[in-house]
C-alpha cells in the first residue's frame, strides 16, 4: 500500500476532527427529556425516586388524602379520606397496595376517623376517632375488624405513632407522651416552654407529631417556638424514648414538621410548609443528627403542586408522599 504524503495525513486528521466535532455538537444540542408530574385528580399518592428525581403517580382521588402511612412490610399504605359526603364526619380510614391495587375502606361510621398507623407486625392499625367531645385513640385489626377504644385522656389525643418497642407515641396537651400498646402506662416525655398557650399561630405553643426511630430508642418531633408567622415557627427536636437527652436539630423556625426516619435510621425526611409568610410545601431531608439539611423537591415540580406526608420506601431509595394540586 502506498504511504500517504505528509500533507494528505494532515488533511485526513483535520477531516476526522471536524466529523467528531460535528457529531459532538449534534449530541449536545439534542433537547433533554422534560420531566413532568403525573396529574389526574386533585390529590394523589406519589413515589419520588431519590436517584433520578422521577416521580410516579400510584393512586389519585379528588378527595383529600390525609396522613399517608406505609406499613412495616413496605407493601401497603393506610390513609384517611372522605367517603359519601364532604363533612368531617365522612372521613374514614382506607388501605391500598403500594403499587396502587386493592383499595379498601376499613371504617364506616358517622364520625371522623383519621391518622392511621400500623403495629410493628402490621396485624393492627391504630387511628384517631372523634365520636364524642374529644379526639381519642382507637385500634382495630388490619382488615378493619374488632375496632375498639384504646386510650382516652379526656383531652384531645393526636399525632399517633407505633414504635418497634411496643409503645405508642402521641400528642396530648401540646406535649409528647407515650404509652404501652395496650393503652396502659401513659407517660409524659416532653415539657415544652409555654405549652398549650395560644398565640397568633395555627396551634398552641408546644410539641407535636412524634415519630419513633426504627429501633424505638428515639423520638423526633416538632416544637412550635414562635408565632411570628401565622403558619407557626417550628423547629425539629429529637429525644430519647424515655424522655432524656433532648436535642434541637434545626434552628430555622420554618413552618416545618412531620419528620420521619429512614429505615436505616441515618436520615430524616420532613415537610417545610412555609418559610415566613411564603407557602412552600416542599420535601426536605437531613442527617438524623441534624446536619446537611436540604430541599429535595425536584425543580420541575410546579408551584401549584404541594407535597404532604413524606416517608421512605422500605429500601430508602424512594420517598412516598401525598401530592395536592392547589387551585
Amino acid at each position: 500500500m502506498k504511504a500517504l504524503s505528509r500533507s494528505s495525513r494532515v488533511w485526513l486528521l483535520l477531516l476526522t476532527v471536524a466529523v467528531v466535532l460535528a457529531l459532538g455538537c449534534t449530541a449536545e444540542t439534542t433537547p433533554p427529556i422534560n420531566k413532568t408530574v403525573p396529574h389526574q385528580g386533585d390529590w394523589g399518592i406519589y413515589a419520588l425516586d431519590l436517584s433520578t428525581e422521577e416521580v410516579e403517580l400510584i393512586w389519585s382521588s379528588n378527595e383529600t388524602i390525609s396522613h399517608l402511612c406505609l406499613n412495616n412490610a413496605g407493601d401497603e399504605f393506610a390513609f384517611s379520606s372522605k367517603s359519601g359526603g364532604t363533612e368531617d364526619s365522612n372521613e374514614e380510614v382506607f388501605v391500598i397496595g403500594v403499587d396502587g391495587p386493592g383499595l379498601r375502606q376499613l371504617t364506616s361510621n358517622n364520625y371522623r376517623d383519621l391518622y392511621p398507623c400500623y403495629s410493628p407486625d402490621d396485624s393492627r392499625i391504630a387511628f384517631l376517632s372523634w365520636p364524642g367531645p374529644t379526639l381519642d385513640i382507637y385500634v382495630m385489626n388490619s382488615d378493619g375488624s374488632s375496632e375498639k377504644l384504646l386510650y382516652d385522656s379526656s383531652f384531645h389525643d393526636a399525632d399517633i405513632n407505633w414504635g418497634s418497642g411496643g409503645r405508642i407515641a402521641f400528642t396530648r396537651n401540646s406535649q409528647i407522651w407515650t404509652m404501652k400498646d395496650d393503652g396502659s402506662d401513659a407517660r409524659q416525655i416532653t415539657s415544652p416552654p409555654r405549652e398549650g398557650e395560644w398565640g397568633n399561630a395555627n396551634l398552641p405553643f408546644g410539641d407535636y407529631d412524634p415519630r419513633f426511630s426504627p429501633d424505638g430508642g428515639k423520638i423526633v418531633f416538632e416544637r412550635l417556638e414562635d408565632d411570628t408567622s401565622s403558619h407557626g415557627n417550628y423547629n425539629l427536636y429529637v429525644i430519647g424514648a424515655t424522655g432524656t437527652g433532648e436535642t434541637k436539630l434545626t434552628d430555622t423556625g420554618y413552618s416545618q414538621g412531620l419528620a420521619i426516619w429512614s429505615h436505616s435510621g441515618d436520615k430524616l425526611a420532613y415537610i417545610v410548609a412555609a418559610i415566613g409568610s411564603e407557602g412552600k410545601y416542599d420535601i426536605y431531608m437531613m442527617d438524623s443528627e441534624g446536619n446537611n439539611a436540604r430541599n429535595i423537591t425536584p425543580a420541575y415540580f410546579p408551584a401549584s403542586f404541594l407535597c404532604h406526608s413524606a416517608m421512605y420506601s422500605k429500601d430508602d431509595s424512594k420517598v412516598y408522599f401525598t401530592g395536592q394540586w392547589y387551585k
